[in-house]
């Protein structure tokens, strides 16, 4: 039988593994944008994938106030609901071609549930 790997810092959080692994993807795609484009969408949406994770850091280091935690894990979800509206936009610009939309998009999706999973269930992580 395996043990589960104890959750000593947020980096151990697959959810935040994924976060910061899907706000590099963003990042990487939105090089290509045009410049005319960097201090509005591109600013704009890699601020919005990483505060998925600056506020699930955030949120860790206060774990000891459920609401707060709570409130951080929230913050986390709107971010990362944030990101795809910006996503959308930048299919219907044709910066970003469907499929790197649908994958992007989906694993925004699989976030924002592993987050609600998170808040739902906020005493297992709070002490």
């Amino acid at each position: 039988m395996e043990r589960k790997k104890s959750i000593r810092h947020f980096r151990d959080l697959e959810v935040y593994r994924r976060a910061f692994d899907a706000a590099m993807q963003v990042f990487e795609v939105t090089k290509k944008f045009p410049p005319e484009e960097r201090f509005s969408m591109v600013d704009q949406i890699r601020r919005s994938s990483r505060s998925v994770c600056a506020n699930l850091a955030e949120g860790w280091r206060k774990r000891r106030y459920l609401a707060v935690f709570k409130n951080k894990i929230t913050d986390s979800m709107q971010e990362a609901s944030e990101t795809q509206c910006w996503l959308e936009f930048c299919l219907a610009c044709r910066y970003i071609k469907q499929d790197v939309f649908d994958k992007l998009d989906n694993e925004y999706e699989q976030l924002i549930a592993m987050l609600n999973s998170m808040e739902m269930n906020a005493e297992k992580f709070c002490y």
